[in-house]
């Protein structure tokens, strides 16, 4: 792990996946009697989705730095955070306009994912 990138992705990655624990464990036990089913559903939404892209991001934490790279890596923090972040405070506060940040989020998500097509030049050994 010698370059930014990995560096930014690898933080990134741990920092999401430990909140992601951390909210999952307090939605399912601290907000339990607070929120209503719908909304411990948004909840566990944001926590799903939140894990999954900081999984993502650990495994752009091992690809060859590239200008792809780093911006896959950005993307899906960025998206991680508008997308999750929108759906949390939606959860709480019931705030109907919060859900229109959340489909922001989900396309630098999905921007990220489709970015990591440009990685595959240098990361994947010719057979």
């Amino acid at each position: 792990m010698n370059n930014i990138n990995s560096k930014f992705a690898f933080i990134s990655a741990i920092i999401l996946g430990f909140l992601a624990v951390s909210f999952g464990a307090f939605g399912a036990h601290g907000l339990k009697g607070m929120l209503s089913n719908y909304q411990l559903g948004i909840w566990q939404t944001a926590v799903e989705y939140q894990m999954y892209h900081a999984i993502v991001l650990l495994f752009t934490s091992l690809l060859k730095d590239s200008k792809a790279a780093r911006v896959a890596s950005k993307l899906f923090l960025f998206g991680s955070l508008l997308f999750s972040g929108s759906l949390y405070l939606l959860a709480i506060t019931e705030i109907g306009l919060l859900g229109a940040i959340t489909p922001i989020g989900g396309i630098l998500l999905l921007g990220g994912w489709t970015t990591l097509v440009f990685t595959l030049k240098g990361n994947i050994d010719k057979a």
